[in-house]
């Protein structure tokens, strides 16, 4: 009802209420969430690999991170839990993160070679090919390559728009019109030697650089 004298035309109920900044990256933020978990399953329910009931070793971080890092394969304590970037490898980066003032929320890591397997080259390559798939989900501003294996993989892969990467350790390169890459030493290979972990801190380095020089919005 409305009372007398009332302007009918004034009611507000039924305008559409402006979508603000937050609530749009919110939507991204869970079709993010929704298609990781897809690809979870997909991996999950995948034949093509030879890992026998062994589960592959998924992609773990913020679904929308600026930073992606990619690995060539997982190592044991990897395999062990099922997630990418699970302990020596982790640890040790978490620290170059605070070292270089990374907020380690805006990271994602995962793997070219998902199954644990003894051999990584005996991948299919439709699984390998899934990770073009996770770049795309994730949509990151800079790809960190670790290791030549890795370096390799990506770049035999059809990234849309995307260029081939060169070998040239600490050097941001142009991957793809919107985001960049940056390749560095393996970690794996990098933590039981002095010299080689001043190799991977030499090119791991860039990356603050890079990220400090990100615009605030």
């Amino acid at each position: 009802m409305h009372a007398a004298g009332a302007d009918r035309g004034s009611s507000k109920r039924g305008r559409a209420v402006p979508t603000t900044d937050d609530q749009i990256q919110e939507k991204y933020l869970e079709r993010a969430i929704r298609e990781l978990n897809e690809l979870t399953r997909e991996l999950q329910a995948c034949e093509e690999c030879p890992r026998g009931r062994l589960q592959p070793v998924l992609g773990s971080g913020h679904p929308q991170a600026d930073v992606f890092l990619l690995k060539h394969a997982p190592a044991a304590a990897e395999v062990e839990e099922g997630v990418a970037f699970y302990g020596r490898s982790g640890n040790a980066l978490m620290k170059s993160f605070k070292r270089l003032g990374i907020d380690p929320l805006v990271v994602y890591g995962t793997l070219c070679a998902k199954c644990p397997l003894a051999d990584p080259s005996l991948a299919a390559p439709e699984c390998v090919a899934r990770l073009v798939e996770e770049l795309a989900i994730v949509s990151p501003r800079i790809v960190v390559v670790m290791g030549e294996p890795a370096l390799e993989t990506l770049n035999g892969l059809e990234v849309p728009l995307g260029r081939e990467l060169e070998l040239a350790p600490g050097e941001i390169q142009g991957f793809t019109p919107t985001v960049d890459a940056l390749v560095v030493p393996d970690i794996d290979s990098s933590l039981d030697e002095e010299g080689a972990k001043r190799e991977f801190w030499s090119a791991f380095r860039s990356l603050g650089e890079w990220y400090d020089a990100l615009p605030p919005y």
